[in-house]
């Protein structure tokens, strides 16, 4: 996969899965901003990942934000010239605990950040993407956007809405040759999940000893979510839009050879609808 000359915007950037995501792209040949709250961490992984590739530009911002990520893509335009790959990976896991005794405010905070931050920054990028006529959008999902994922609900909401705003917005922008997709990046050790420790009980036992367990084996390279985004953001996948893609469970390695049976199939997608004639027999 080749993305030279390419230009892509990473949230949540200065660490975990989003440093990953910028170190393949700029190890591909794309020029990459990044955004993060944390400006001195952005800084020092600015610094860092600097020597890899072309061009890293950095910029603090939230982007629950409304007005900082209006700054934030006005700054990457006026650096780079244009967006060619987007790249919605800043979130928060929230409240954790029964739904009835989360904080509404801790509640809102997450979908704010998860959701209503993806589609700030969507809002904010498309524009000048249908000026140029292609672009590619990458949302990041994971755990409760396929099944349920009691006590982090406002997590598990906001991730569901994600695919579906995915799926949605993949539609939308079917007519401008822009690809949406969204990456279930699996179990990544990142420092997310220490709020999930600190929890203790709150956190339901089974998953907090499932945490435990994958924090000491290490959890899921980081590198194998960054390189299915590098994928979706390639020319390869240029008819692969609209899906939710696993990188550890989906073999999305081959998928540049099936590109006629993904754009068909709705194995990919937040709803499976199963048509009456292929319905359960309930005999």
């Amino acid at each position: 996969m080749n993305l030279k000359d390419r230009v892509a915007l990473v949230t949540g950037g200065s660490r975990g899965i989003g440093k990953a995501v910028v170190r393949r792209l700029l190890s591909q040949g794309a020029r990459v901003a990044l955004c993060a709250r944390n400006a001195e961490d952005l800084k020092a992984t600015a610094a860092e990942l600097s020597r890899i590739g072309p061009e890293v530009f950095a910029f603090p911002a939230d982007i629950g934000d409304e007005s900082q990520v209006e700054k934030l893509v006005a700054a990457t335009l006026a650096q780079f010239d244009r967006i060619d790959i987007l790249v919605n990976n800043a979130g928060i896991l929230g409240p954790i605990g029964p739904a009835w005794e989360s904080q509404p405010s801790h509640w809102h905070k997450t979908v704010s950040v998860n959701l209503v931050g993806t589609f700030l920054m969507c809002r904010q990028v498309v524009p000048s993407m249908i000026r140029r006529g292609r672009g590619k959008i990458v949302n990041m999902s994971g755990g409760g956007a396929t099944s349920p994922f009691p006590r982090f609900t406002a997590y598990a909401v906001s991730k569901a809405a994600v695919v579906r705003f995915t799926e949605t917005l993949a539609v939308e922008l079917a007519d401008y040759n822009i690809q949406v997709n969204a990456v279930a990046p699996g179990f990544v050790a990142t420092r997310i999940h220490k709020h999930t420790l600190e929890a203790g009980e709150k956190a339901g036992p089974d998953y907090l000893r499932k945490t435990q367990e994958q924090l000491a084996a290490g959890g899921v390279d980081p590198d194998i979510p960054a390189a299915l985004i590098a994928f979706l953001a390639s020319d390869e996948a240029h008819r692969i839009t609209g899906k939710l893609i696993s990188g550890v469970w989906d073999n999305w390695q081959d998928f540049a050879s099936h590109l006629d049976e993904i754009e068909k199939t709705d194995i990919y997608t937040l709803r499976r609808i199963v048509p009456a004639d292929r319905g359960m027999d309930w005999k």
